[in-house]
């Protein structure tokens, strides 16, 4: 029997009968009977965790509230409140103009409920602060945390353009935009995660494209730092989210999280890895590699399943970008791509291969307009040969 099937079965069984059942139908596979229970946990004790986005989720831990449209023309230092943008469970974003250097800027106010929790705005400064000493051109840029009476805020970089899920959902992508894309998204995880920053909630969605294809990484409100210490790694992730998240406790978005975080373990860089290699898949293809009916379906799939080769969807793309893919979706994170630097490294030897393809193309193959003048020259030959004859 398949995971999913193993787990179906198990939701209809009295929890006291389940240890005869996972002796029968798993038997030795301790690796199997481990998927099963932990996505058993979930799906029992999260009331519907796993069909919720990050933001919903953040949202019910720090209690529902509506948008502060009120805020709307007021002030909140020297940022003018213009246009709500967007809420998440961190808060909400607003358009403002900064009133002192005269400027759009994105303003996310963070709710009451975060501001009440001393540790949490710890936190979320510190990590704030980590992200906005990273001055790396891929990566969203942070002007200001502050505090205004009992308001938190957090002053970025306000960017014009649509999100890559807006775009995937518009057009295909052909493959130099596609490769000039990865290529900016794997530097500015390079400079993140060698600042000791695991983003955790690579997506589309999370993925900013200007008008002249220059990307930015948004988002960083589920961050982690990676604790730069003599702990094992294990023990760093757990100092590093202590306050921030429930043990076993799934975060990330359920199509483009990690086997690793999907089971509710600790994250490093490589998850990073694996949710781009999802992103890069979807980009490439326009299917994402691990679909369900739900999300537990989904998380099922992103345990257990293999994604559909990329060269049955689409045979035209070079082989060594397939292997990146491929590489960057192994569930065994010891074999991914180890650092984000050696990703960069081969989709830039990819992007180089194609550009020195296209020149010879073009050598071979001449213009419209050389063609016409190799046609003039050779009847003027003959024109001149013929007189002269």
């Amino acid at each position: 029997m398949q995971v999913e099937e193993i787990l179906h079965a198990a939701l209809e069984i009295p929890p006291a009968k389940r240890e005869s059942f996972f002796n029968e139908f798993c038997g030795e596979d301790v690796e199997l009977r481990r998927e099963v229970e932990s996505l058993l946990a979930f799906e029992e004790n999260s009331d519907d965790f796993l069909n919720v986005s990050p933001e919903s989720l953040a949202a019910e831990m720090f209690a529902e509230r509506e948008p502060q449209t009120s805020l709307i023309n007021r002030e909140i230092g020297h940022y003018k409140i213009k246009e709500l943008l967007g809420k998440g469970g961190m808060g909400e974003v607003f358009l403002a103009d900064d009133t002192e250097l005269e400027r759009l800027v994105a303003l996310k106010v963070l709710p009451v409920e975060v501001a009440n929790d001393s540790e949490r705005i710890r936190r979320f400064v510190r990590e704030a602060k980590a992200v906005s000493a990273l001055n790396h051109p891929n990566i969203i840029t942070i002007y200001e945390i502050g505090k205004t009476n009992d308001t938190h805020f957090i002053a970025t970089e306000y960017i014009e353009g649509e999100t890559l899920h807006s775009r995937l959902s518009s057009e295909q992508m052909n493959l130099k935009s596609v490769l000039d894309m990865a290529i900016q998204i794997a530097g500015a995880l390079d400079a993140a995660h060698r600042a000791g920053i695991v983003h955790r909630d690579i997506k589309p969605e999370n993925i900013m494209i200007r008008p002249d294809g220059f990307v930015k990484i948004l988002d960083f409100g589920i961050a982690k730092l990676i604790e730069r210490h003599s702990e094992s790694v294990e023990a760093k992730a757990a100092t590093a989210t202590k306050g921030l998240t429930r043990d076993g406790m799934i975060i990330g978005t359920a199509s483009y999280m990690s086997p690793e975080q999907a089971r509710g373990k600790n994250t490093d860089a490589r998850s990073d890895i694996f949710s781009f290699g999802v992103v890069l898949y979807e980009t490439l293809t326009g299917k994402q590699p691990f679909e369900g009916e739900s999300a537990i379906d989904t998380i099922s799939s992103i345990i257990s399943k293999e994604p559909m080769p990329l060269s049955q969807l689409t045979p035209d793309i070079p082989r060594e970008l397939n292997h990146i893919v491929e590489k960057s979706l192994r569930k065994d994170r010891e074999e991914r791509y180890q650092t984000a630097k050696d990703l960069l490294i081969d989709l830039r030897d990819v992007r180089q291969d194609l550009e020195f393809q296209n020149k010879l193309e073009r050598t071979a193959s001449p213009s419209r307009e050389e063609s016409k003048i190799q046609i003039l020259s050779a009847t003027t030959s003959d024109a001149v040969h013929t007189t002269l004859s």
